[in-house]
């Protein structure tokens, strides 16, 4: 086998605040040897989700943090090149968790076979893996939707939220969308379908709530904490669902930011706010890849990807994911 470099990018330092360039190093190395009940898988394509920002951190978290000097955390798809198990094959497609390296030895424990037939191999890390799964359990279990319902998503054109607002679209909701700039604005409405969108940069989030939700609101899945969750939970209706997905707004600052004091609407709405994580629902996986790659073939649910190639351009790219400036689903393309 032709045995080319292993380009590898690691934790350097811990970031204070937003990362930066400096907080990652660029090395390579030779592929490593496999050993019995081993693979070496090339990766394809490298995810990049805000998620990895807390596990550069020193925190107790449900995942632990990333070492100084070893390689980023991250999901990834690729091609086995090498095996010494019977559990997989040379030439067969996985998807799992390699982190930010061109190539990975791995033992087999957390990978799942790819099935190109139900959509390119990159939106097994995309709409049809971790984000799409994410969206459609997170809206479906937690939200517990109904027809009319009236729902907001933070961070609406994300890989995680365009998905949930056209399934809330699906499921017969009204939605409504924030994101932090008119080109999202106008993506989410114009071409995935949401009934409106809050620039929440450049409107007044509380203002622009009560135009936008003059009934109030029955649903909200939040992926950004903050500001914008805060009016939202001042408008909640009897009954609402909130489910939490992810704080990014939280993820970068220096000084903990005052908590929410406005969780008595919960009390006085009768309402209900739940966390949760996608691994809960292993077991219903491919329920929810079925479902997803039925509603891409009918045309029911487009996504976006926003692609970047090469594995040396994956620190500035995550950084700039960060800032807002990236559309879609955020993807590094290795081969």
């Amino acid at each position: 086998m032709n045995r080319e470099v292993n380009i590898k990018v690691l934790l350097a330092s811990r970031p204070i605040g937003y990362p930066t360039e400096k907080d990652f190093t660029i090395v390579e190395s030779e592929i490593p040897t496999v050993k019995e009940g081993q693979l070496l898988v090339k990766t394809d394509w490298l995810s990049l989700d805000p998620y990895m920002r807390g596990r550069m951190n020193n925190v107790k978290s449900y995942a632990p943090s990333v070492e100084i000097g070893d390689v980023m955390v991250g999901g990834a798809v690729g091609t086995i090149v090498e095996s010494r198990t019977p559990l997989f094959s040379v030439g067969e497609i996985i998807e799992g968790s390699f982190g930010w390296q061109s190539y990975a030895v791995l033992d087999g424990v957390g990978l799942r076979k790819v099935n190109p037939a139900l959509g390119p191999i990159q939106s097994s890390i995309g709409i049809l893996g971790m984000p799409g799964l994410t969206a459609y359990f997170g809206f479906l279990d937690v939200c517990e939707p109904k027809p009319g319902d009236t729902v907001v998503v933070s961070a609406a054109s994300g890989a995680v939220g365009q998905v949930v607002g056209q399934i809330a679209k699906i499921m017969g909701c009204r939605v409504i969308g924030t994101s932090g700039t008119d080109e999202k604005v106008r993506f989410i409405v114009d071409e995935l379908g949401f009934d409106l969108g809050i620039n929440y940069k450049k409107e007044n989030m509380g203002i622009s709530l009560d135009s936008a939700c003059p009934d109030g609101i029955d649903i909200y899945f939040d992926n950004v904490g903050g500001f914008v969750t805060d009016e939202v939970i001042k408008r909640i209706n009897t009954g609402a669902r909130i489910a939490i997905c992810g704080q990014v707004s939280q993820y970068n600052v220096t000084e903990p930011e005052l908590g929410p004091r406005n969780l008595f609407h919960l009390t006085k709405s009768q309402a209900k706010m739940e966390g949760f994580l996608i691994y809960s629902y292993e077991g219903r996986y491919e329920e929810g890849l079925y479902r997803l790659s039925n509603w891409i073939k009918e045309g029911k649910l487009k996504y976006k990807e926003d692609i970047v190639e090469g594995i040396r351009n994956a620190p500035q790219t995550f950084i700039g994911m960060l800032n807002g400036k990236n559309l879609g689903k955020t993807l590094i393309k290795l081969s």
